[in-house]
């Protein structure tokens, strides 16, 4: 038995004196439901000279009640009902919980659901209270319910004190979370102590079983009176009355008054604890440490802190574990303590026994230093890093860094972030290639492109495997940004890194580029360059390069063009990869005619002919006619017969000699 494990607490027996309750009608204090003064109808309450009823006036009371509820007329309803209670009658059992239930219905506004409530309050109160055994169980529950959802405090234990006065006892099962809930979103479980110790002894005195808190609600009780209250007498006496019910504690017991302890400075008694929690077969001892470090933390006892982390630490396992709340707690004791250099040290303590398998984002010091930015104590975990190298002379882990480099990344502080790479780097450390996609994918946001090719070559550096992600993120941002001369510069540099699948899709996104913003001679060159290199150039990288000179009016340059690629896309194989489409010999026709390069025309269009290619031959008059109008064939014949010739050739294909 518990009872029996703690013999150093004294046998407390419950207080059989009902706690102090406000009269049966005290909803109608506005106070119990709202802040804001209300007018309220008058109490149910009957009058010193109740009129009697005929059978015939209660059945017919009863059938408008019965008609309302059905056409939800609730006004109509409620008048029935308090004109039954007016003459201290009350309706059969089935309309009583159809009443209340109706009423705890949260449809509507606030201001009505509050009226309705306090209805339904004023309904169950007196019913318990004249005639109980008429209201079911799951009525009551009902109420509470909607009591939850409105955040009625005061009325939810009203009830419950209502029920225990008049000993119409409900199973805890059906409302005692419900409470817990409806305390806990008030903001205080001091409240629910008072009803805890009641329920406990009217188990005990009535031999009720089904009135027996459980472990949650003595989970509960106990929180209320070592974090809330922080009470010794309170907590030994709610330990008590779990070893008289019987109800096992877990680890959230031992948590609870390991706060407690810590709380008051009680050694011994965390001692006795852990002694305990053996005994019961607890080998987790997590949320205990969690505890005594907010206990430590309340009391500005910070070098017990450190020595708890320690102590978890040399235990092993998951007991150094702590949650993001326990690291925040602890970091805002020892900010305001003004205490930096006692974290610094913890840290590097703690990096000293956390084994080689506790993952970055586990141990302590990430822990810290991840709070420290989630509570926006940046500046805090820069002094922090910084004395710890002043410290322990750059052996700072990389579970530090992360949560700094985070919190960079998503305030796009991206210069800053690789220069603590490189000293992450320049430490013999080697960061997550997750979060190396992420700072890159931050600096191309940010437009921070010598950040972006910093962190780029720090992965290839450190022999990262998987370069593919930030690879596309660099192109894909300059490209975005309009950027191809750094496209270019950068694909030069990854060209060879086997880790990086170039192909001609980037070198026509480059050149594209290029064309687009008028710089002709650079996308030439990164042709060049691609040629040279061996990606086999594709129609897209011909389009590109045609439409780019034609915007430029370098038709000399598509001239060119197609005497190198003719040759290609005759052969078989090279056919395979470089087949005439309709786009192709569209771009290359128009350009063609544009420049005056008529036999070179005459070669697409005999070859598209080859390649059963239709081509629109409209297009090509309009273009002759805007550029050649007022060329004179006998001028042409005089200075060159071969370029009469294949001006008549074309001018015959596309029908201008008609």
């Amino acid at each position: 038995m518990f009872r029996k494990t703690l013999n150093s607490i004294s046998r407390r027996h419950f207080s059989s004196s009902s706690p102090e309750s406000p009269s049966l009608y005290s909803f109608l204090k506005p106070s119990l439901f709202s802040h804001k003064p209300i007018t309220l109808s008058p109490s149910l309450s009957p009058p010193q000279n109740p009129k009697t009823l005929t059978p015939d006036q209660k059945s017919s009371f009863e059938s408008t009640l019965h008609d309302s509820l059905n056409a939800h007329y609730t006004d109509e309803a409620w008048k029935a009902f308090r004109s039954l209670t007016a003459a201290s009658s009350l309706p059969e059992k089935r309309l009583i919980n159809s009443l209340i239930t109706h009423l705890s219905g949260v449809e509507g506004s606030g201001e009505s659901i509050s009226h309705r409530l306090k209805r339904a309050f004023a309904s169950a109160a007196y019913v318990i209270e004249k005639d109980p055994i008429l209201l079911e169980f799951e009525t009551v529950r009902t109420l509470l319910e909607s009591m939850k959802l409105a955040k009625a405090a005061g009325p939810a234990l009203a009830l419950v004190k209502c029920m225990f006065k008049n000993r119409y006892f409900v199973p805890f099962d059906l409302w005692g979370h419900l409470v817990i809930d409806i305390c806990r979103e008030n903001g205080s479980l001091a409240p629910f102590l008072k009803v805890f110790k009641e329920s406990c002894r009217i188990s005990v005195d009535e031999k009720l079983e089904f009135m027996k808190p459980d472990l949650v609600a003595s989970n509960a009780a106990l929180e209320a009176c070592c974090r809330q209250m922080e009470s010794l007498a309170d907590a030994e006496n709610v330990i008590e009355s779990m070893a008289v019910l019987g109800v096992k504690p877990d680890e959230l017991s031992f948590g609870f008054l390991a706060y407690l302890y810590a709380r008051k400075g009680l050694r011994e008694k965390i001692s006795e604890l852990e002694n305990l929690m053996d005994g019961f077969g607890f080998a987790s001892r997590r949320i205990l440490y969690s505890n005594m470090i907010s206990g430590y933390v309340k009391s500005g006892d910070l070098d017990s802190v450190s020595d708890v982390i320690l102590h978890s630490l040399k235990e092993g396992g998951e007991e150094s574990s702590f949650s993001v709340e326990t690291y925040c707690e602890l970091v805002k004791g020892f900010i305001e303590s003004k205490s930096v250099k006692s974290l610094a040290k913890v840290i590097l303590e703690a990096q000293k026994l956390e084994s080689s398998y506790v993952g970055v984002d586990s141990s302590v010091g990430f822990g810290i230093i991840n709070a420290c930015v989630n509570l926006g104590f940046s500046d805090k975990a820069h002094s922090i890093l910084e004395e710890m190298i002043a410290q322990g002379g750059g052996s700072v882990g990389i579970g530090v860094y992360v949560p700094i480099l985070k919190a960079y990344c998503k305030e796009y502080r991206t210069a800053e972030a690789t220069q603590l790479v490189t000293e992450i780097s320049s430490s013999g450390l080697q960061l997550d290639v997750e979060i190396s996609n992420a700072l890159i994918e931050a600096s191309m946001t940010n437009q921070d492109f010598i950040s972006a090719f910093t962190l780029f070559r720090d992965m290839r550096e450190n022999r990262v495997v998987d370069l593919k992600g930030s690879y596309l993120t660099i192109m894909t941002g300059l490209l975005e940004n309009q950027r191809p001369e750094l496209m270019a510069a950068f694909l030069d540099e990854v060209v060879e890194d086997p880790r990086v699948e170039v192909n001609s899709h980037d070198w026509n996104s480059i050149i594209h580029a290029f064309c687009k913003s008028g710089r002709l001679e650079d996308a030439r060159r990164t042709f060049r360059r691609m040629v040279f290199l061996r990606y086999e150039p594709n129609n897209q990288t011909y389009l590109s390069l045609i439409n780019g000179y034609v915007s430029g009016e370098k038709y000399f340059n598509v001239l060119l063009l197609w005497n190198e690629i003719k040759g290609k896309i005759s052969s078989v194989e090279a056919e395979k990869r470089s087949r005439l489409d309709h786009a192709l010999v569209d771009a290359f026709l128009y350009a063609l005619v544009k420049g005056g390069f008529f036999d070179a025309a005459m070669q697409v269009v005999e070859k598209s002919q080859e390649m059963k290619i239709f081509v629109d031959k409209w297009r090509y008059k309009q273009a002759f006619m805007e550029t050649h109008k007022k060329l004179r064939l006998p001028k042409l014949r005089k200075r060159n017969y071969k370029k009469m010739e294949s001006l008549v050739a074309f001018k015959n294909w596309a029908g201008l000699n008609t």
